[in-house]
């Protein structure tokens, strides 16, 4: 078998530790990048509970404070690509202007009932005092026929996450489940199972060298 040396040539490590030592390294790196994400779910999950209550508490009726979506259109490539996610952010619609991607109720018959994101081009007000937001995706020729009210809005795009969506598909079936969480799980706890039992026996070898000195 291959041995691997270090630069003191004094221990001598079998390329079965070497892989060992780098898989255990790279399961630990995943688990915990899933365990972070987990945890900035849960925050923006914690967040959005809170200001649904505060808003059903106060009778106010407002889009999310925080909230997600997986783009499915090329309309804003390549600013944004299919399969990416982006995370939104419910804004002031006096806040919004010229240039911002925002996520909105489409209302025209092609998009009508569907959630879509684009980018402002223009802002202008409706007799009402509306603001009305002339939007266009970055990869379309002409602008979006409708213009969409300010009470359509959902939220501006704060965060894109390039094709996490190819991610979430593939974690949502039963084989991408067991392959990129199950089996890293299990090999972690077996791992560390393993490691106690050797030092237990370890400690009482020790312990019945002594007895027998």
């Amino acid at each position: 078998m291959k041995q691997y040396f270090d630069t003191n040539h004094d221990d001598v490590v079998s390329a079965k530790e070497v892989l060992q030592f780098f898989l255990h390294f790279f399961t630990k790196v995943a688990l915990y990048v899933i365990f972070i994400l987990l945890i900035l779910i849960f925050i923006l999950f914690l967040l959005f509970f809170i200001d649904l209550l505060y808003n059903i508490h106060s009778g106010e009726d407002k889009p999310p404070l925080f909230d997600a979506y997986v783009i499915v259109s090329p309309s804003m490539v390549p600013t944004i690509n299919v399969e990416d996610a982006i995370v939104i952010k419910r804004m002031d619609p006096e806040d919004l202007k010229q240039g911002d991607i925002i996520s909105y109720l489409g209302t025209d018959s092609y998009y009508s009932g569907k959630v879509i994101t684009h980018r402002i081009i223009g802002i202008e007000k409706s007799s009402d005092g509306d603001l009305l937001f002339r939007t266009k995706g970055d990869n379309n020729n002409v602008a979006d026929g409708v213009l969409v009210n300010e009470d359509n809005v959902y939220g501006k795009v704060l965060l894109r996450i390039p094709k996490l969506g190819y991610i979430r598909r593939f974690l949502s079936t039963y084989f991408g489940w067991i392959l990129c969480i199950a089996l890293p799980l299990l090999y972690l706890i077996l791992s560390e199972v393993i490691r106690v039992r050797k030092m237990i026996r370890k400690k009482k070898e020790q312990e019945d060298a002594i007895e027998i000195i």
